[in-house]
């Protein structure tokens, strides 16, 4: 019964992406079918609907690879390098959380973990849906602080959506003019910043408390939740971040650089597709798409960011047209995927790994009993 539940959960989403990314293609295709279409009679709006789709269908595919094609190979591999950065610097992040609760992970160690997690960020909901492998590793790794493990992996990414939360929120400065005129963006910017505000009191209420402080009953009912000594634990974990100010600063550093490369990312692929976009704008565009793209709507946030891609670049300060936009999203996803590629390879020979060595430990075991 609870597989079936946890199938039809995953099905759902993986239906709701699905239509999201038909609606986009299918919206990109009508305008393309619209711009094919000779002038003279018929006018576009005297044919009918299906006319219209099947003009749509036909050209806007192609319409679209040709965009694809066009885009500089330079840009391409500087995207991708800047990709990686964002991982390389995703793993110096872990780690000092990991030192906080005396967990000393090696870095290629780290990093394999960590890539094994973006090959499930593939196809997981949102982009955050490999933490759970990898929290599942980091637990693997100890035997004596599996709860502290898994937290490490939970700070990690709620400091980390906080860090890219705040960058949005600063980048909100210098384009006020342009998210005030638009209401749609308007509407994505104080998202934005109610997200942030959500976020900063998890983050407070984790490391530094203050309701068992007004509530004191409120550990023993912790105690007697299911798994209550274990929330217990994870809780006292927490609490050690909120003593360490100047891990903090170390975090929303390499933080703060990472959102930089995610930006540099998406300013190299518009350069090689030849598009004029504002650096200032894509500093608040692109950590907003990251934010809600995280969230657990679809797989790898596919649909929701390329609908946002579409919708914010669409403006008429910035004037990028919707297949452009949509392409532009597409090889952002396809640099990423690279490194899922990458991470699946990690992820088989690790697995292979530590077959072996569960054998090795039976076999050990069982000379040892005779």
């Amino acid at each position: 019964m609870k597989e079936r539940r946890a199938i039809g959960k995953v099905g759902w989403r993986l239906v709701v992406g699905g239509l999201l990314l038909l609606w986009i293609f299918h919206t990109i295709f009508v305008i393309e079918g619209h711009r094919a279409l000779p002038t003279g009679d018929p006018s576009w709006e005297q044919l009918s609907k299906w006319e219209q789709w099947r003009l749509a269908w036909s050209y806007g595919p192609r319409e679209l690879w040709n965009t694809l094609k066009v885009v500089d190979p330079t840009a391409l591999i500087l995207s991708l390098a800047c990709m990686g950065m964002t991982i390389f610097l995703g793993v110096l992040r872990w780690r000092l959380v990991l030192k906080v609760q005396g967990l000393d992970l090696s870095f290629g160690r780290a990093a394999e973990i960590s890539l094994v997690a973006h090959f499930f960020n593939s196809f997981l909901l949102g982009s955050t849906g490999g933490d759970l492998l990898k929290a599942y590793y980091a637990a693997r790794e100890t035997h004596h602080k599996k709860t502290e493990a898994v937290v490490t992996v939970f700070v990690d990414r709620l400091l980390g959506l906080f860090a890219m939360l705040l960058f949005a929120c600063l980048m909100m400065v210098p384009n006020l003019n342009l998210l005030a005129t638009h209401r749609r963006l308007a509407a994505l910017a104080w998202f934005i910043v109610f997200m942030m505000a959500g976020c900063g009191s998890v983050v407070a209420l984790s490391f530094w408390g203050g309701i068992s402080r007004r509530w004191p009953q409120a550990r023993t009912w912790l105690r007697r939740l299911p798994k209550g000594e274990s929330l217990e634990r994870a809780l006292e974990a927490s609490r050690r971040f909120g003593k360490e100010p100047l891990f903090l600063v170390q975090m929303l550093t390499i933080s703060m650089a990472l959102n930089v490369f995610c930006v540099l990312q998406i300013m190299a692929l518009a350069h090689g597709l030849s598009l004029s976009i504002s650096p200032t704008a894509l500093l608040v565009i692109v950590p907003v798409i990251v934010c809600i793209s995280a969230l657990p709507i679809s797989p790898n946030g596919l649909g929701v960011r390329e609908n946002l891609y579409v919708l914010m670049l669409g403006v008429t300060e910035i004037g990028v047209d919707s297949t452009a936009a949509l392409s532009l999203s597409l090889l952002a996803y396809a640099g990423s995927l690279v490194w899922s590629v990458v991470g699946g390879i990690v992820y088989i020979s690790r697995k292979e790994r530590d077959h072996l060595a569960e054998i090795t430990e039976t076999e050990s075991a069982t000379e040892n009993i005779s």
